[in-house]
């Protein structure tokens, strides 16, 4: 496995995680799910802070929500495949990102 593949892979995984520890805090410190529905209060400070939240949470909201849509509304599996490939790479570019200033403060 080349170096490149490794830290492509470290890049994937840091950035679900990153993504599942600020929805699960998102969701621990208010009593409700990080979603795209907090875009939706219109132009308020809270909106705007809600932005960085959302960018590297994403993956994680999209997967629960797919999992959760196959289970409960049965969506086709077309649908799981693309979302998780959208997941995916928005996570690794989320995580990408996160690697970059870990670098940066070491």
């Amino acid at each position: 496995m080349s170096p490149e593949s490794i830290d492509l892979f470290f890049s994937l995984a840091m950035g679900f995680a990153i993504a599942g520890m600020l929805a699960t805090g998102y969701q621990l410190a208010t009593d409700q799910p990080a979603g795209f529905h907090l875009l939706e209060q219109g132009p308020k400070p809270s909106t705007f802070a809600a932005v960085p939240l959302l960018v590297f949470a994403a993956p994680f909201i999209i997967m629960r929500n797919t999992i959760r849509g196959r289970v409960i509304e049965g969506r086709s599996m077309q649908l799981v495949m693309i979302a998780t490939i959208v997941a995916g790479l928005w996570s690794l570019m989320s995580g990408s990102v996160a690697m970059m200033a870990i670098e940066a403060m070491l």
